[in-house]
């Protein structure tokens, strides 16, 4: 995707977050990882953004944690998507694709 590196508009890694967890339960760490590999290197989500939004989403119940071992023998907070965050997830990309499609055919126009 190229070197450079991206700013996210507002909202947008709420809805990063939930698609990283669609496959399978990770911790944060994981998460911010996963999403660097997924965009190329071109977001790089700090611990000043990712915990925030990870506590505000298991907050709404739309992801939950529980404690688990990871492979290197630490103890970490694993999330994974409720009922909720999936019903969030399909809506929140249904609404981002409308709009960057919205506004695309605006900046497209002479």
């Amino acid at each position: 995707m190229g070197d450079e590196k991206v700013g996210l508009p507002q909202g947008t890694l709420d809805l990063l977050i939930l698609k990283a967890l669609a496959l399978e339960p990770q911790h944060g760490w994981a998460v911010s990882e996963r999403l660097q590999q997924m965009s190329g290197a071109a977001l790089q989500v700090g611990q000043g953004s990712l915990y925030p939004s990870l506590h505000r989403l298991e907050r709404g119940g739309i992801i939950k944690a529980r404690w688990r071992t990871t492979d290197n023998n630490r103890r970490a907070k694993y999330y994974e998507l409720t009922r909720k965050g999936r019903q969030r997830l399909d809506a929140a990309t249904g609404e981002w694709r409308r709009l960057t499609a919205v506004v695309a055919h605006v900046l497209d126009q002479a």
